[in-house]
């Protein structure tokens, strides 16, 4: 009888909401059907996007005045919270932030345990540093469990350069012992043709990301299309700024899919691990890590004639400011690779040495 209970319970949590709410919720608080479906046509398919976007934005919808705007926002900050909290509640959802192993052991420990879920982590290099490389050991290990060091969840990769090839996911996969069928089923592929479908592909995300859970969000590579569809310095002013609104929308993902507030328990059913708040019958789910790659441009000025040529990340300060985490990569002997944190809130400036294989990002074998 206690084990029919506890099922129950089981089947009951598993219906209820949970990760990102739907803006079809924002009915219960008195929008009408019709708005809320111009919300979704505009990009904005959960409450946390509409929550977070300024009200300028919101006015640009056709055929949503001011005053219905007003009614909106007011009905989305009750659902989402956007007030102060304490550091203690927000050290407690720290605490539950999942980590996804990169497939070393040296990379996962100067990454305090893996490329973080909820922020924006860049990795730049030049060409054949391994990045891409780095991205497919991820869409494999995101769907590792838990204790394994994985995200439980599916991959989303936007390749803007055709470099990515599944045949690579089958090999990692045979590595993790997964099955290289469900494993490719479980990535969601799209190519970026100009910088404008970049974006576009955003909106769709978003929409997909309330369906089913996603670990993980790869743009490979973020500004190779900024490149080629802007030139010269007249086009540096617009491109800056279609970048910058591009990075906006990346970190809006990751925070719409990290929405939660303490105090919480765990919950294991079926396999998934789900955070309910108490006190609520909502179960919210940690989070997305967004990866995104950046090329290099060669930097030449007089110091380059006495230390050799010199490399810096494109996207100036925009990118450096978007990113939570930057990670600089380059060639080591043979396949071996080296890894530097760069910049992080909270790593420290720190190098690792891995090496790629057909297995995909592995230790350092000496």
């Amino acid at each position: 009888m206690e084990q029919q209970k506890t099922a129950q319970q089981q089947d009951e949590l598993e219906e209820m909401q949970h990760g990102p709410v739907p803006v079809e919720q924002l009915q219960a608080s008195g929008i009408a059907s019709i708005d809320v479906k111009k919300l979704k046509d505009a990009g904005l398919c959960t409450v946390e996007a509409v929550a977070y976007s300024p009200r300028k934005d919101l006015l640009q919808i056709k055929g949503i005045s001011e005053a219905k705007v007003d009614k909106i926002i007011e009905a989305a900050s009750k659902l989402v919270p956007l007030g102060f909290t304490s550091a203690s509640q927000l050290h407690a959802q720290r605490l539950e932030i999942i980590q996804i192993t990169s497939g070393s052991r040296d990379l996962d420990k100067i990454l305090e345990g893996g490329i973080e879920t909820g922020s924006i982590t860049e990795i730049y290099g030049e060409f054949r540093s391994g990045k891409t490389q780095l991205c497919h050991t991820l869409c494999v290990t995101c769907q590792l469990p838990l204790d394994q060091g994985g995200g439980e969840g599916k991959a989303m990769y936007i390749d803007a350069e055709g470099t990515f090839r599944p045949q690579r996911l089958l090999q990692i996969a045979e590595r993790f012992g997964l099955n290289g069928a469900d494993v490719l089923e479980n990535v969601a592929y799209a190519r970026a043709y100009n910088t404008d479908h970049q974006s576009r592909l955003l909106l769709e995300a978003a929409s997909m990301m309330v369906e089913t859970r996603f670990a993980l969000m790869i743009v490979d590579s973020a500004t190779a299309l900024y490149r080629t569809d802007f030139s010269g310095r007249g086009e540096l002013s617009a491109r800056q700024m279609h970048l910058a609104k591009f990075l906006r929308s990346l970190q809006k993902l990751a925070d719409e899919a990290r929405t939660l507030t303490p105090p919480i328990i765990k919950y294991q059913a079926k396999n998934r691990l789900y955070f309910i708040q108490k006190n609520s019958g909502m179960i919210l789910r940690f989070g997305v890590a967004v990866v995104i790659t950046n090329q290099v441009v060669a930097q030449v000025d007089g110091s380059a004639l006495f230390a050799g040529p010199q490399i810096k990340p494109i996207g100036g300060n925009i990118m450096a400011h978007a990113s939570t985490t930057r990670l600089a990569v380059r060639k080591g002997r043979g396949e071996e690779r080296i890894c530097k944190v760069i910049s992080s809130p909270c790593l420290a400036e720190a190098e690792a040495r891995f090496q790629i294989s057909p297995e995909g990002v592995t230790d350092v074998k000496d």
